[in-house]
């Protein structure tokens, strides 16, 4: 059992860059999503605390996070660099429109999902992805995880057995988490929440 949390908003999320392994702060929703995906996630695990290991990408914005989580989950934690999220080298930290003016011809061909792997210097698809099957073989209890939007893609899509296009479509919301369970994923969020409750009755 896997709980796939990603950071919240960041500054940088709001603003369009691409953060990769360079960092920025959580805003104000930010905060509040993380908070969130706590209550969410406290719910979830009612009474089984004590059984899951939480651990967190080293960089700052997921770290960020998790301690919004530990304020109301105080789960045993520990920092994991293989959740860590895909860097792009010397884009990091750039939008698009700056990535296109200062390399121009990089992005030629690519779409909305997969220019982060045109990077001259960044880290390839099948790079990624060795991480993710590393980190998932290695789990051996319940688990949750906070890391980030692209690598929380490819982890679903390894978990789960998904094409590279599959796996780069994903959604990657900040309002909610993945259930990961049986090679299938579910996406726990207040909506969705909401929706179960109607169902009960």
């Amino acid at each position: 059992m896997i709980y796939l949390l990603r950071h919240g908003e960041t500054v940088w999320n709001s603003l369009g860059r691409f953060q990769g392994q360079k960092d920025s702060s959580l805003t104000k929703r930010g905060i509040e999503q993380a908070d969130q995906a706590a209550k969410l996630l406290k719910k979830e695990i009612a009474g089984g605390e004590q059984s899951f290991q939480l651990y967190v990408s080293p960089l700052g914005r997921t770290q960020e996070t998790a301690a919004r989580v530990k304020r109301i989950l105080p789960l045993a934690t520990q920092l994991e660099p293989r959740l860590m999220e895909v860097t792009t080298g010397s884009w990091d930290g750039m939008t698009k429109f700056e990535i296109d003016n200062e390399f121009p011809g990089m992005l030629d061909g690519s779409d909305a999902f997969d220019w982060y792997f045109k990077s001259p210097d960044g880290e390839s698809f099948d790079a990624a992805c060795v991480r993710a099957k590393d980190w998932i073989s290695g789990i051996s209890g319940p688990t949750v995880a906070i890391s980030h939007g692209l690598f929380g893609r490819l982890v679903r899509g390894v978990y789960s057995g998904l094409s590279k296009r599959e796996m780069l479509e994903l959604p990657v919301p900040q309002d909610g988490f993945y259930r990961l369970c049986y090679r299938e994923f579910r996406l726990v969020s207040a909506s969705s929440d909401m929706i179960s409750s109607l169902s009960a009755w």
